[in-house]
């Protein structure tokens, strides 16, 4: 183990692996069904697709209410914590986890965007082995197969149950899709979309009969399977699940006759703006893009989270809780002070201001101040990890960060001429924006990644021996490539990145050779006017 690894607390173990397979899901449910146009009619094998769908919501799901199973049980959660930190399943279910990530995304590698659809069949098995892959080594990763048996003793009927329940919620949609008929529900749903829609937009397109709503440029025929509904199941099912396990602790009489009409109206609230949001994304942004979020298992995953949301503030709420369970509230976010996620949180918010980017501006390059602005927030609240972790750089590290530099300089493709939206800018507006792209990636993105690729994924592979160390950089070098457009430098600099890590164990060494590999890069693209080159 690198020397700047610190041993995790059994829930910090337990929530970090929590929150990888979080954005694991994030990421497979954007690239799916957001950035591409996946419709299991199309596929020519739409009762496999849809198993493969449902498959999918009924893991969230069970993940979910499991989650909240724990919450409510402590010893079930102390337990749990305990024996995932003692009996890790170590390397090969990780491998066997991430080979599976890989393999359900590798169909949007070999197959275009516009075509997955009509090509989907053909990929299909890598799709469903993926999952099967990453959802078995996921589970015992977390811990071995026989912590697992030890763990469920005594608990095996109430998480059958919970399973089961999870399996139901998507046939309770179903059967509560005919709500969205009714004329009252979407009448008063499109009176709120149209009046939010009339702060941004002059001439908004409403026929309630026809579910039609949106501007002359852009319109949208809202089905029930993607009209929200999903929201009042998900609400309806995560306070049920709550009241019964919290039925001795809870103000029974307020959770049911205020708490849970007050939960369904903000479902219903989040419903209406979110059908806003991608109608102006549609108007303003990508048609495409819009139409792609309306998709239900996109909805399905916003409403999980606000659920979960939900659950957080009643259990906080002295109005819902008996006198005698309201909880002391800390004056510090454990979080904060949380080793693992200081190092996990900024890459979070990093990889979300890009989709925000992406999502909401034309030219996303204008939008890096927003980006430096959010990587700027993370880093602040975790601060503390970043404090320990920095130090003056070893010679060594200066060297290697120049010669990557200078590789991926000498390497680069040729320069492709400015984008409009950059000539467009005024003198000023350039400047601080060029200024805000220089500081983003010289001081903060070396930081922010180094933390999560060396710091996290590195540091959690690495056990000693020659071949953990081998598998540690591989992956990390790898992980590290995929996120940038020139996959073999960037992976080539990820090693550099590693070695310079592990022979000190420090990871300012690694910063360091990050941050003089940017800023000769920086420095570069500021003199050519080549700003991709960054």
């Amino acid at each position: 183990m690198s020397k700047d690894t610190d041993s995790l607390s059994p829930l910090g173990r337990a929530y970090s692996l929590g929150a990888l397979f979080v954005a694991e899901m994030v990421l497979l449910v954007l690239l799916y069904q957001v950035l591409s146009d996946l419709e299991c009619r199309a596929t020519g094998i739409e009762t496999a697709c849809r198993g493969l769908r449902f498959v999918a919501l009924w893991l969230l799901c069970a993940g979910s209410l499991v989650g909240v199973y724990l919450w409510a049980r402590p010893v079930a959660r102390s337990e749990f914590a305990s024996t995932a930190s003692a009996a890790p399943g170590g390397v090969p279910w990780a491998l066997l986890h991430g080979a599976g990530v890989l393999a359900m995304l590798a169909p949007l590698v070999l197959v275009a965007p516009e075509a997955l659809s009509a090509e989907f069949a053909r990929v299909f098995p890598l799709a469903a082995l993926g999952a099967l892959m990453a959802a078995l080594g996921g589970v015992l990763w977390l811990m071995r197969p026989s912590a697992w048996i030890a763990w469920l003793r005594g608990r095996t009927l109430s998480l059958v149950a919970i399973a089961a329940f999870a399996a139901a919620l998507p046939g309770a949609v179903v059967l509560a899709g005919p709500l969205w008929s009714v004329q009252a529900i979407t009448d008063v749903t499109f009176i709120a979309v149209f009046l939010l829609l009339r702060l941004f937009v002059e001439d908004v397109v409403v026929d309630p009969a026809t579910y039609v709503i949106g501007t002359p440029e852009f319109r949208v025929m809202v089905a029930d399977s993607c009209s929200g509904i999903e929201g009042l199941v998900l609400i309806t099912a995560f306070l049920a699940l709550y009241g019964v396990l919290f039925r001795d602790e809870l103000r029974l009489r307020r959770f049911g006759l205020v708490i849970w009409p007050i939960a369904l109206l903000v479902s219903w609230l989040f419903n209406a703006v979110r059908i806003t949001v991608l109608i102006l994304i549609g108007v303003y942004v990508s048609p495409e893009l819009a139409v792609n979020g309306f998709h239900s298992f996109a909805g399905w995953l916003m409403f999980t989270a606000l659920s979960i949301s939900v659950l957080v503030v009643v259990g906080r709420s002295g109005y819902a809780l008996q006198a005698a369970a309201v909880p002391r509230v800390r004056s510090v976010a454990p979080m904060a002070e949380d080793d693992v996620a200081g190092r996990i949180l900024p890459f979070i918010v990093f990889a979300l201001s890009g989709l925000i980017a992406q999502a909401f501006w034309r030219e996303p390059a204008l939008a890096y101040p927003v980006q430096v602005g959010m990587m700027l927030a993370a880093l602040w609240w975790v601060r503390g990890t970043v404090r320990q972790h920095l130090a003056w750089p070893s010679a060594l590290s200066v060297v290697a960060g120049g010669v990557v530099g200078v590789a991926w300089i000498v390497t680069a493709p040729a320069a492709d001429p400015p984008s409009e939206a950059l000539l467009s800018l005024g003198a000023g507006a350039f400047a601080l924006w060029a200024g805000m792209r220089i500081l983003g990636t010289v001081a903060l993105v070396p930081v922010i990644e180094e933390l999560f690729f060396r710091g996290y994924v590195q540091a959690r592979l690495d056990r000693g021996t020659l071949v953990s160390r081998i598998i540690a950089i591989a992956i990390s070098a790898g992980l590290f490539a995929l996120v940038h457009g020139r996959w073999i430098e960037a992976g080539l600099a990820g090693v550099v990145f590693s070695l310079v890590y592990m022979r000190n164990g420090r990871l300012a060494d690694a910063m360091a050779a990050h941050a003089v590999a940017n800023a000769v890069i920086a420095a570069a693209a500021l003199w050519r006017g080549d700003w991709a080159l960054i």
